[in-house]
């Protein structure tokens, strides 16, 4: 069984994700709403925001908090690229984190991966299989919920794959134009209209600065 997707993110009026500066504490707050087992984050976004590597004996949890009760970190990365994973490990975010790759991952990345105690789902040929993975997190982690933190690239592999029951999507009072935008749904484009995806407005909400709370079920 599939867990429950959602994509959250903070877009401009006109559908960027780039340039202007999103209220990342709202963002946040909300987050709270779905209670989820896992957080999905791309390996773009997570290269984006590498850190340093903290010392081994810190465990990186405010006194008196239970890891048990925090999100894994999960995220795709057939290509080897992530090397931040000690530190992603440290952080009070998530109980645990949980690397994804395909049967063409270099043998080299997922010894590293072995030494930094991460755990590793293999699926797919190429690519991270998302769909076979997210059975997989349900059915042997318990995962009901997935939140989706990340930019357009994974977004467009879970909408494409019809992997997503809810966008969410803070609306930010600013226009930032572009020939060649950045948009929080990248994926090839449509040969006909039958793979448009509709949508269902379920919530409008108006937050603080001008901030717009749109959430859309995806119609399947």
């Amino acid at each position: 069984m599939l867990p429950r997707i959602i994509l959250h993110n903070v877009v401009s009026l006109d559908g960027r994700i780039d340039w202007f500066p999103p209220d990342v504490r709202l963002y946040y707050e909300l987050i709270s709403r779905w209670r989820e087992d896992a957080t999905l984050v791309g390996s773009d976004t997570i290269i984006a925001q590498e850190g340093p590597t903290p010392e081994e004996d810190d465990d990186g949890l405010p006194d008196g908090e239970s890891a048990e009760a925090r999100p894994l970190l999960v995220v795709p990365d057939s290509r080897g690229r992530v090397r931040s994973w000690r530190f992603l490990r440290k952080q009070p975010y998530w109980r645990g984190v949980v690397a994804l790759c395909s049967h063409t991952t270099p043998a080299s990345y997922l010894a590293y991966l072995r030494r930094e105690r991460v755990e590793v789902m293999v699926s797919g040929q190429d690519h991270v299989d998302l769909r076979l993975t997210l059975e997989r997190l349900n059915e042997e982690q318990g995962v009901k919920i997935v939140r989706v933190d990340s930019g357009g690239t994974l977004n467009g592999v879970l909408l494409r794959q019809g992997l997503v029951d809810e966008i969410s999507l803070l609306i930010h009072p600013s226009l930032v134009g572009g020939t060649s935008p950045r948009s929080l749904f990248r994926a090839p484009d449509l040969a006909s209209p039958e793979g448009v995806i509709p949508l269902r407005l379920d919530h409008v909400e108006q937050l603080r600065e001008d901030v717009v709370w749109l959430r859309y079920a995806v119609v399947k």
